[in-house]
């Protein structure tokens, strides 16, 4: 996780906390907490880094939409972040 960015950590996040959602519907969600338009040229790259990681799958919905799910490694990477994060925070 510590060679992601804070973007992909985000997008990271939105996957584990949705249920196979679709690249539209990420971007949706991170565009609401950014309160700013994400283009698909910033967007797609950035899934497709967690893929390769291996961080998230990526699937198929239909023939024009994939959808993505948190991965194993990608929940682990999770819990690890968040225990680090807690020596500092609580």
């Amino acid at each position: 996780m510590d060679d992601l960015t804070g973007f992909q950590r985000d997008l990271l996040y939105v996957i584990a906390g949705a249920d196979q959602p679709s690249g539209q519907d990420v971007k949706n969600e991170v565009e609401q907490y950014y309160n700013a338009d994400i283009n698909h040229g910033r967007l797609y790259p950035n899934l497709d880094t967690l893929v390769n990681k291996e961080l998230v799958e990526k699937g198929q919905l239909d023939r024009r939409t994939n959808y993505y799910a948190i991965a194993d490694k990608g929940e682990k990477a999770i819990e690890d972040r968040r225990r680090w994060e807690e020596q500092f925070i609580n």
